[in-house]
Formats: C-alpha cells, sequence, structure tokens
C-alpha cells in the first residue's frame, strides 16, 4: 500500500478519506460540515501526491484525500503498556485490559498503538496482530512500515501458536479438555458473533488446570471474539464478559470489571531473523 503523504502526528496518522469526484470543499464540507470546509481553507489537506487542496481543486470520483481527524474526548484507560521486549524490528508488550490495539469508533489516542507510538517515539509502529479492547496479555508491534508485511502474514497464516488463561466457573459434568469446533459469524454492526450451522470454521482446546476455575484455552483458528463465544457456549461464560452469554452495557469509565481473558504466551520463528521466539506475559488473571 502507498504510503500517506502526511507524516504520523502525535501517535496518529492522517485520516483518508475517498472521494466520489467534483470540487473536493463542496464533498468534503457536504460529508463533514464546517470543520472539513476549514481545514480546506487553511491548506490542511493534501491529495494523495501531497500536493495542497484548496477551494478549486477537483479530483476525480476514487481519489484520495488526507487530512489529520479532530480527536475525540476520551476517558484514559488507567494503566501502563509495560514493555516485554524490544528490538530494531520488533516490539513486544504486555496490554493491559480496556486499551484497543488500535483506532477505531471513540477509542483513537487511548489505544495501544498511539501511546506507544508516543511513548517510544517510533513513527512507524504498526501492530502485526490485533487483541479485543477488553482482552489483556501478549501483543507485537513491528518498527518499520517495510516490516509490516512478514510479520502479519505470520499471524494471518497460523504460524504463531497462541496460549490464553481465562477464568469462569467450573461445571463439574463438563468433560475436559475437548477441542470445541464451531462455525463462529461476526456480522457488521452487531456487537456479538455467533454461532451459525454449517462447516467449522474455528477450534480451540479447552482444559481445566486448577480446580478454582482457571482454564488454559489453545485456539488453532483466530476468528473475531473466538473464545469468548465457545466458553459461553460450553455454558461457562468469562468471568466479567459483557458480551457473551448476554450484552450489558458498561460505562467506559468503569475499569472495576476487567474480562478474565489473557493473552499469556506467543511463539513462533521469527520471519525476518529465522529465530525461535516465545514471549509470556506478567499479568495474572483475578478469581472470580
Amino acid at each position: 500500500m502507498r504510503a500517506a503523504p502526511l507524516p504520523v502526528r502525535d501517535g496518529l496518522g492522517p485520516a483518508r478519506v475517498r472521494l466520489r469526484g467534483g470540487p473536493v470543499l463542496a464533498e468534503l464540507a457536504g460529508r463533514f460540515g464546517d470543520a472539513a470546509r476549514t481545514k480546506v481553507l487553511a491548506g490542511e489537506v493534501v491529495d494523495a501526491d501531497g500536493e495542497v487542496v484548496d477551494d478549486r481543486t477537483v479530483l476525480p470520483a476514487g481519489a484520495s484525500v488526507y487530512l489529520y481527524r479532530d480527536l475525540p474526548d476520551e476517558i484514559p484507560v488507567p494503566y501502563e503498556i509495560p514493555v516485554l521486549y524490544q528490538d530494531a524490528n520488533i516490539v513486544v508488550v504486555d496490554k493491559p485490559h480496556f486499551l484497543s490495539t488500535m483506532p477505531r469508533g471513540r477509542h483513537v489516542a487511548q489505544t495501544a498503538l498511539v501511546r506507544l507510538r508516543r511513548e517510544l517515539e517510533l513513527p512507524e509502529l504498526s501492530p502485526a496482530h490485533r487483541l479485543d479492547r477488553l482482552t489483556a496479555g501478549v501483543l507485537l508491534f513491528t518498527t518499520r512500515r517495510e516490516l509490516r508485511g512478514p510479520y502479519q502474514t505470520m499471524f494471518a497464516r497460523g504460524a504463531v501458536a497462541k496460549t490464553y488463561l481465562a477464568r469462569a466457573a467450573v461445571d463439574p459434568t463438563l468433560t475436559l479438555p475437548r477441542v470445541v469446533r464451531s462455525r463462529i459469524v461476526k456480522r457488521r454492526g452487531n456487537l456479538q458473533a455467533v454461532t451459525e450451522p454449517g462447516p467449522p470454521n474455528a477450534e480451540t482446546l479447552v482444559e481445566l488446570v486448577a480446580p478454582d476455575g482457571l482454564y488454559r484455552l489453545t485456539p488453532r483458528t483466530g476468528r473475531t471474539h473466538q473464545l469468548r463465544v465457545q466458553m459461553a457456549s460450553l455454558g461457562i461464560p468469562i468471568y466479567g464478559d459483557p458480551l457473551y452469554p448476554n450484552v450489558v452495557a458498561v460505562p467506559d469509565d468503569d475499569f472495576s470489571t476487567p474480562l478474565q481473558l489473557l493473552a499469556q504466551r506467543i511463539e513462533f520463528v521469527d520471519p525476518i531473523a529465522g529465530s525461535h521466539r516465545e514471549f509470556m506475559s506478567n499479568r495474572e488473571l483475578r478469581h472470580g
């Protein structure tokens, strides 16, 4: 993908807007209001070549312009992001609960990506994979743009061994360990992923490793909310889960009940160095 013509600023890259075609000022003002008009007139919007857009600029349908977004007011997530490992190519952190991996929706500055770009002064830092906002644990970033592809491909093709820990109730009638296979679908606009009939696309080994309800979860696929959906399907939803089995509204400033799910470990052969890598979280999960 072509690099954005504006640099990362304060940890955040520019927003890209794909145009419908015609006078740019009129289109941006019509779609985004006076704030966009002001940015154009102030010379703060550029095209894909980095040329400043003004009130006379006309661009064809499918062309893109770039501008820095106005950040929403966000509630600070009151947790540090410990660095487990850092070298010239990668940064591995122990992400806390309640912090999104990267900007999405109302979470922008209060994300692991933006905070780490600022704290480590690495403007090209990029996640090689993602953890849900409510899931804590090991998260790997690449330090430079040209490194993203090899590491993201490694995760996408399932070449990374992952182990999670979770806390949930104990059902003495449930036979464990077991491999849970199901078909999980997550549709745009729906908070919950759902299990549907059809060929399985999600597989997880579920083991009870302590009698007080500590589980080890070893996913062999990576569907959205896979572990949360499958644990709920067994009748033992993960403690602190506001989505499964039922949606519970939780204010953004309520950090009292973290989801008891931890990405404890990742292991892989480094696609650049060729060496074996293994990283472990230092976090512990509360008892239910």
